[in-house]
């Protein structure tokens, strides 16, 4: 028999694509960072995050906040971070924009990536601040260009969320 909308196989199709798109694509940013890149300082973002960030800023209905939970576990778990650190910074900024959500009324472009720089700053700062709790030596000024960098990487990281955002509900 034939439908409007299409056979049955096609809708499963499209409402896996629908639902599993923003989780997979986050999920093979976080797997980037297995990909040996030897270098002296950070200098590279943290793609996973960014994603992460993306699609939160892009569609924040498509997770609730305790869905940083999980992706925080699992990029502690690919990263070598100490367990608990992804998960606690990512679901903290998670409530954060939830909160500046319900207080702003108009967003665009330019407030999402002020939000996203300001939840970067704080990652990369936090991230650097339980470092030097266990005991690293690193200074905050060596992180200054990685930081320089995902600021300027989430543009282009929010342009192909947007790209995989319109393929996913076509």
């Amino acid at each position: 028999m034939n439908r409007i909308a299409g056979s049955t196989g096609a809708i499963l199709y499209h409402d896996y694509k629908r639902k599993l798109v923003p989780a997979v694509t986050t999920i093979l940013a976080v797997l980037l960072g297995l990909f040996p890149v030897v270098v002296t300082m950070p200098l590279g973002p943290d793609i996973g995050f960014l994603f992460l960030l993306g699609w939160r800023l892009l569609r924040p209905e498509i997770w609730p906040p305790t869905a940083a939970l999980a992706f925080g576990l699992f990029d502690d778990l690919v990263s070598g971070n100490p367990i608990g650190q992804s998960m606690a910074l990512w679901t903290s900024i998670f409530l954060a924009l939830d909160l500046i959500e319900t207080r702003v009324a108009y967003r665009d472009f330019w407030f999402d990536w002020l939000y996203a720089v300001v939840a970067i700053a704080f990652h990369i700062a936090a991230a650097w601040y339980i470092a030097v709790l266990m005991g690293s030596p690193t200074a905050f000024v060596q992180l200054l260009p990685q930081l320089g960098i995902t600021i300027l990487a989430y543009p282009i990281v929010a342009r192909m969320i947007y790209g995989l955002d319109r393929w996913r509900l076509a």
